[in-house]
């Protein structure tokens, strides 16, 4: 058997689709789940193993991490509520915890999944560049800029080969924001924010590809900037996204309107419980262009993409 690659918030939406892509390769699987099951096409496999773990609690990651090469980190909260009140604590101290039990268990190599916002606004002209002191204006960004600061700080210390993949938007069928679009879209409930916004996108299958690489290839270590070639806005995307669907085109709205309906899903989400598919924060983090430089996956991880674009790509929606 080959590398032993632990999968943190392997129930999620893209850790199980990393589990499910990795779990015919010569690895041994580790999937960490808190409260979620994972699916049942994983529990089929000799070669995968699922623990049941509390990031907020380091003594129960320790049997997980035995042994284990690789990590992969996804696991997060979203889509509650007052992000500001919980993301310094989901984010940065779980993290904390994580790489503690890493270090002391030998893990060679740890992947963080980020994204270009923590480089703050940049575009196709100006694309995010891998860089640590970037100004980013959401939670999400700042607090997720912090882990790549304490990821890398963590490297220099302990000998561990740090990688943050930037990824830019993640589309394709399964792919929940995606999904999320186009049953809005159906209803003619989509809308969006009149300011074009670029956005750099990836194909699932390209995404999990170069991530699949960032495991098992040697020497990877440091920033990756994970898209593809394609230069479109976020408006252009949702356009042509719902014409695909033969559904109805997004509505350009004012941003008020926007946070009104943020701010009401918030208040479902503190009042019952349930899950908030908008916050404010995501409207501030969606309105920040963002491009990276892709360089250096093309170099080490990914040199010929599936989809160069998600106009190639679009039946994948």
């Amino acid at each position: 058997m080959g590398k032993r690659i632990l999968i943190t918030g392997a129930a999620g939406n893209l850790g199980s689709l990393l589990a499910c892509r990795l779990k015919e390769e010569d690895v041994c699987l580790h999937l960490l789940t808190h409260r979620k099951d994972v699916p049942s096409v994983l529990k089929e496999k000799e070669n995968i193993t699922v623990f049941k773990a509390d990031l907020g609690e380091p003594g129960t990651l320790t049997e997980a991490l035995q042994g284990v090469d690789v990590v992969v980190h996804f696991a997060g909260v979203l889509f509650r509520h007052n992000p500001e009140k919980f993301l310094s604590t989901t984010n940065t101290r779980y993290f904390n915890n994580l790489l503690d039990v890493a270090v002391v268990q030998g893990v060679k190599r740890v992947i963080l999944i980020s994204f270009p916002h923590v480089e703050g606004e940049t575009t196709p002209e100006h694309p995010a560049a891998g860089r640590l002191d970037g100004t980013p204006v959401s939670v999400h960004a700042i607090t997720r800029l912090e882990e790549e600061k304490l990821l890398f700080d963590y490297g220099r210390k302990n000998g561990i080969e740090a990688v943050s993949l930037r990824v830019g938007m993640v589309y394709g069928r399964g792919i929940l924001m995606v999904d999320a679009a186009r049953w809005f879209s159906r209803y003619a409930l989509l809308g969006v924010w009149q300011k074009p916004t670029w956005i750099h996108l990836i194909s699932t299958e390209d995404f999990l590809e170069a991530t699949r690489a960032a495991c098992m290839k040697e020497g990877i270590e440091g920033i990756y900037h994970i898209g593809d070639d394609g230069v479109q806005t976020l408006q252009e995307f949702l356009d042509e996204a719902a014409k695909h669907w033969h559904t109805v085109k997004p509505w350009r709205m004012p941003l008020w309107m926007i946070n009104t309906a943020a701010r009401f899903f918030e208040l479902c989400s503190r009042l019952f419980g349930v899950r908030s598919p908008l916050t404010v924060d995501f409207i501030r983090i969606g309105q920040v262009s963002y491009y990276g430089d892709t360089s250096r996956m093309k170099e080490e991880l990914l040199p010929r993409l599936k989809y160069r674009d998600f106009r190639e790509g679009i039946g994948t929606l």
